[in-house]
C-alpha cells in the first residue's frame, strides 16, 4: 500500500513539473513578444516625436553665408558695411557668416567678387555703392541683393516708371539727401555766387543723375552751371584745376570716385581759394566746406535690418520697397569755413576734424 501511494505521489510530482514549466515558458514568450511590440511602437513614437524638434533645430542652427561686395574704401562705404554687418550680427549672431571683399574702385572687380558669390551660391549678396550694385544684379537673378550707399536705383538698375520697389531680386537702401535742399544750402551760403562748377566721375551714373537733377534747381535760383567730370583717378587733379578757373562754388555729389581722391581735390581747391558743397560727409571732411549730411552707418544697419527679414523671415526683396535715410543734417568744417570767410548759419553743425 505505502509502495503504491509513493508511487502516485511521484506521478503527481512530475505532472505538476511539466505543467509549471509549460506555463513558465508560454508566458516568457508572451511577454518577449509585448516587449518587442512595445519597443517597436515606441521607436515609431519617438521618431515621430523627435522629428518636429529636429526641423526646429535645423532651424535655429542654420548658417546663412553672406558676400559683401564694396566698390571702395572711403568712411562713407566703410561706416555702411559696419552697420551692415552689426545688425546682422546683433540679430544672427554666429549664425551668419561673412565674406567681404573690396573692389579697390575698379568695377570689373566687382564683377569679379560676386560672380564667386554666385558660384559659391550664397544666401545673400550685399552690393557697397552703385557698380557693385549694378555688378551683383547682372550676375545673379535669384540669390537676393541689397544694396547700400546707391543714390538712385532707377538710375543704376535702367528702370522705368520708377514705384519704389525693383520687382527683381533687388533691393536696399539709398543715400541720396534731398537735391532741392542742397540747392538751397548753396543760395544760403552763397548768395554773390554766379557760377557754380559740378565735378563728378563720368563713369558713374548716380553722379549723372544728381548733376542733372540738382542744376535744375540752380538754375531756377539764377545760377550759371557747368559740367567739370573725370573718367578715374589719374585726371582728377587737372579737372579739379579747371573747374576752379571757371567757379566760383563746386558742388561734388555723392561720387565714390571723388571720394576716395579728396585730398587731390583739396590741394587744388584750397589755394585757389574756391569754396566746395558736398552730397556726404565723408568728401566734405576731406575737401568741403559744408554738406547736408546723413549717416552711412545708419543706412547700412538698416540694410543689414532688410537683409534679416530675407534670411530669417523669407520676405520677398523684390517687394521690398527702397529705404532712405530718415535725418539728415547741415554740417561744415570749421577750418575751412574761417579761412573762406564763409558765414555759416546757427542751425549748422560742426564736423570733427580727424
Amino acid at each position: 500500500m505505502k509502495k503504491i501511494i509513493i508511487l502516485m505521489l511521484t506521478i503527481f510530482m512530475a505532472f505538476s513539473f511539466t505543467a509549471c514549466g509549460s506555463t513558465n515558458t508560454t508566458d516568457s514568450a508572451s511577454t518577449a513578444d509585448t516587449a518587442e511590440t512595445t519597443q517597436t511602437e515606441d521607436a515609431a513614437a519617438g521618431t515621430d516625436a523627435q522629428a518636429p524638434a529636429k526641423e526646429s533645430q535645423a532651424d535655429t542652427g542654420a548658417v546663412y553665408n553672406v558676400g559683401i561686395c564694396q566698390l571702395v574704401q572711403h568712411p562713407a562705404l566703410d561706416a555702411a558695411t559696419q552697420g551692415f554687418k552689426d545688425a546682422l550680427s546683433e540679430k544672427l549672431g554666429d549664425q551668419v557668416v561673412f565674406d567681404e571683399q573690396n573692389a579697390a574702385g575698379d568695377s570689373a572687380t566687382c564683377a569679379t567678387i560676386v560672380n564667386q558669390f554666385v558660384s559659391s551660391n550664397y544666401n545673400l549678396i550685399m552690393a557697397n555703392a552703385t557698380p557693385a550694385l549694378q555688378a551683383a544684379a547682372s550676375a545673379t537673378g535669384t540669390i537676393p541683393v541689397l544694396g547700400t550707399s546707391v543714390t538712385d536705383y532707377a538710375t543704376a538698375l535702367d528702370i522705368d516708371n520708377w514705384a519704389g520697389v525693383t520687382g527683381r531680386n533687388v533691393s536696399g537702401t539709398a543715400d541720396l539727401a534731398p537735391l532741392d535742399k542742397q540747392a538751397e544750402m548753396i543760395k544760403e551760403l552763397f548768395p554773390d555766387a554766379k557760377n557754380i562748377g559740378i565735378l563728378y566721375c563720368s563713369a558713374e551714373p548716380n553722379s549723372k543723375y544728381q548733376s542733372s537733377t540738382i542744376q535744375g534747381y540752380l538754375t531756377e535760383m539764377g545760377y550759371t552751371c557747368t559740367e567739370y567730370t573725370f573718367a578715374d583717378t589719374n585726371d582728377v587733379a587737372s579737372v579739379t584745376q579747371t573747374a576752379c578757373s571757371g567757379s566760383d562754388v563746386i558742388f561734388i555729389p555723392t561720387d565714390n570716385t571723388a571720394a576716395s581722391c579728396t585730398e587731390a581735390i583739396n590741394n587744388v581747391a584750397e589755394p585757389a581759394g574756391v569754396p566746395i558743397v558736398t552730397g556726404e560727409e565723408g568728401i566734405c571732411k576731406g575737401c568741403g566746406v559744408a554738406t547736408l549730411s546723413i549717416s552711412y552707418y545708419d543706412l547700412g544697419y538698416a540694410t543689414g535690418e532688410m537683409a534679416y527679414e530675407v534670411l530669417a523671415n523669407g520676405a520677398d526683396v523684390s517687394a521690398m520697397e527702397i529705404q532712405y535715410s530718415p535725418n539728415i543734417t547741415y554740417k561744415y568744417m570749421a577750418d575751412r569755413a574761417e579761412a573762406l570767410g564763409v558765414t555759416i548759419p546757427d542751425n549748422y553743425t560742426a564736423i570733427e576734424a580727424e
